[in-house]
């Protein structure tokens, strides 16, 4: 494609003159190659500017940057821009011509509930019979084709490219997480949306976004940015709710546990078997468990109708559907029900812990296994142990995905948030296989233990390094009869 189609609709602070050819972009300077467009990001580790001699010497056409070279080479196109993260996203969205406009895409942000709201919304619409596009934390899908997952949010080269894929392959409707980190760093800039949710945000990515303020001011962007065609559902039990749809152009639609709202959701009735709800006046049973599933599954059947789908059939195919892989997923044997769920957050463990303590008999006890990731947010670790430990009979704390960090130094960070009294209860296992096990020898035939924190992720990550690990696999190889 020609450089100044693919720049089209960038303000340039000057003339473009020269326009080659261009048979990729990049922002990677290690990917670049012959006939190369290199955009020079400036990262928060890495500033892309110092590598643009290399990546012309490597055979780029092109470059887009913030401040021009002191050496400009002849033969070389230079695009000067203000925010080449922006930049980015306009020239990938021109580069495949455009995909997000050929699909109904639908976005979800907030803290909980984005994986488990986009997955469900794409098994519905491929029961409806519609070709469908999912970009979650869990997995891309192009239909049933599955496409790892790197990022909750892919780059915007990577997220136009599946896109046209998707669009190529006859989809009608895409469905993804939209981060927070992603609508900051203009990833999904260019993108055409035909609706936007928001679930919730709770205290999470602070090691980012530094303040609450600027978390909810990234949610918030994404909103803003919807057009006047597109649908905002929010959910107005959420205090932020209102604040994310008040400057949107997009229609705005409610949904709520506790208040009027155009889609209401009553609880009829949560058993470990599923739950029984009443939406807008229609009963209906999922297999879904959990007041905060609840939420979900309500914000899932708002999005549904509001992206075009029969009222009945939306309501029928809710009562079909089955969790997300890693999100309260069952485990069973030796008269032990384990549970493992994703929640990785003060907020999503307290509803996980919860919706448990609601169901659970008395004579029930209840284990937990929990740890926190390394190179994240330190500030909701305390907070995190407190809850798993004013909330479970039993509490072991271990490692999540300590990355860089000494798991040690996590786990003191957790214990910090616990009284003298509260750590002569607790067991501290940073070898998490170990945890895992300790646990369900604790455990007698009837208990419940919940292992919470990494879900369906089927590895470790420990000084960089992923090593194969998966907690529903352990439970398993531990829970297997005799």
């Amino acid at each position: 494609m020609k450089l100044l189609d693919i720049i089209n609709g960038l303000a340039t602070k000057m003339p473009v003159d020269l326009n080659p050819e261009v048979d990729n972009i990049c922002f990677d300077s290690r990917k670049v190659g012959k006939g190369s467009c290199f955009v020079a990001q400036v990262g928060t580790k890495v500033d892309g500017h110092k590598y643009i001699d290399a990546t012309i010497e490597a055979g780029a056409v092109a470059v887009v940057c913030q401040e021009m070279p002191k050496e400009v080479k002849d033969g070389v196109a230079y695009v000067v821009v203000d925010n080449t993260d922006m930049a980015l996203g306009v020239m990938a969205d021109n580069f495949y011509g455009h995909p997000s406009r050929e699909l109904k895409l639908v976005g979800i942000t907030g803290t909980n509930g984005k994986t488990t709201t986009v997955t469900l919304l794409h098994r519905m619409f491929r029961e409806y019979g519609f070709h469908v596009g999912l970009l979650s934390t869990i997995v891309n899908k192009i239909d049933e084709k599955e496409i790892p997952a790197t990022h909750t949010t892919p780059d915007a080269i990577a997220l136009n490219s599946l896109l046209r894929q998707m669009v190529d392959a006859g989809c009608e409707y895409a469905f993804m997480e939209v981060s927070s980190h992603s609508v900051v760093q203009h990833r999904i800039g260019g993108l055409t949306f035909a609706g936007g949710i928001f679930s919730n945000i709770t205290h999470d990515h602070l090691d980012f976004h530094k303040t609450m303020a600027n978390y909810i001011a990234a949610k918030k962007m994404f909103f803003d940015n919807l057009p006047a065609t597109a649908f905002a559902l929010t959910n107005i039990d959420d205090r932020n709710g209102m604040v994310m749809v008040q400057n949107t152009a997009a229609k705005v639609q409610t949904y709520s546990l506790n208040k009027m709202a155009d889609f209401r959701c009553k609880v009829v009735e949560d058993t470990f078997q599923g739950l029984q709800l009443e939406i807008n006046g229609c009963e209906v049973w999922t297999r879904l468990v959990g007041r905060f599933n609840a939420y979900n599954l309500t914000a899932i059947y708002a999005a549904a109708v509001l992206a075009g789908m029969e009222k009945n059939d939306a309501m029928r195919i809710l009562s079909m559907l089955q969790a997300a892989d890693g999100r309260f997923q069952y485990v069973s044997g030796k008269g032990i029900t384990a549970i493992v769920d994703y929640a990785h957050t003060p907020d999503a463990l307290e509803n996980v812990l919860q919706t448990i303590n609601d169901i659970r008999r008395p004579e029930q006890m209840l284990f937990t296994v929990v740890g926190c990731g390394g190179d994240r947010d330190t500030s909701k670790r305390p907070e995190m142990a407190k809850i798993a430990c004013e909330m479970s009979d039993r509490l072991v704390l271990t490692s999540d995905n300590p990355r860089t960090e000494d798991p040690e130094r996590i786990l003191d960070d957790m214990e910090a948030g616990l009284t003298d009294e509260q750590k002569s209860q607790v067991v501290r296992i940073s070898d998490r296989r170990q945890a895992i096990k300790t646990a369900v020898l604790m455990a007698k035939e009837g208990d419940i233990l919940l292992v919470a924190g990494k879900g369906h992720e089927k590895y470790q990550d420990v000084n960089g390094v992923k090593h194969h690990f998966d907690d529903v696999e352990e439970l398993e190889k531990l829970l297997k009869e005799n």
